[in-house]
């Protein structure tokens, strides 16, 4: 009798496919999806960034003396943009706007609005006949006209506020250019 060779288990195991390299044309694809998505991320965070600091809130540092002692030259703050959106300004409330006379940035108080009459006289601000209250100010601050006047009166249009620094002797503002459009109010400074 003849014996039959035994199989080995290298011989008997069912033939395993070869392992499969990845095609070049599927890493070109792989990184190219990949390059798609970083590109999407980025997009998305200087969109959000866009979105954010135009439309919602943003740091403003103040830049000189008009604000003092309120706010202080060269301390940052928050400017909320996103209020304006749903509302009008209202009186004593702090605001970035657009300067009428040089394009710049300023930051002034609110004192009228549209269809206030401010009245400016021996130191005083008359708001529609009422002497104005300005706790928010050093106990006997005057406010002087700016011009050789020794009074100016002011009416604000629809549209239009009257603004001024808490720095009364030191600051250009409605007394100078007069109130401003509701247009060049960028937003509310937030302390």
């Amino acid at each position: 009798m003849t014996e039959l060779p035994m199989a080995t288990a290298e011989t008997m195991a069912p033939a395993q496919p070869s392992q499969s390299r990845a095609q070049p044309d599927s890493k070109f694809r792989s990184g190219l999806k990949t390059f798609g998505k970083t590109c999407a991320l980025l997009l998305s965070a200087v969109l959000s960034y866009y979105l954010i600091s135009h439309y919602l809130v943003q740091s403003v540092r103040v830049v000189g003396l008009s604000m003092v002692p309120t706010l202080q030259d060269s301390q940052f703050y928050l400017l909320n943009r996103w209020v304006l959106h749903l509302r009008p300004p209202h009186r004593s409330e702090i605001v970035v706007l657009r300067d009428p006379l040089d394009g710049g940035f300023a930051v002034k108080r609110v004192i009228g609005v549209a269809g206030d009459s401010v009245y400016l006289t021996d130191g005083q601000i008359y708001l529609n006949g009422q002497k104005l209250d300005e706790s928010y100010l050093p106990p006997g601050t005057p406010t002087f006209p700016l011009s050789r006047a020794r009074e100016q009166l002011f009416k604000c249009r629809q549209g239009q506020y009257f603004v001024l620094g808490d720095n009364r002797g030191n600051s250009l503002d409605s007394r100078t250019y007069g109130p401003v459009s509701r247009g060049n109010i960028l937003g509310l400074i937030v302390r």
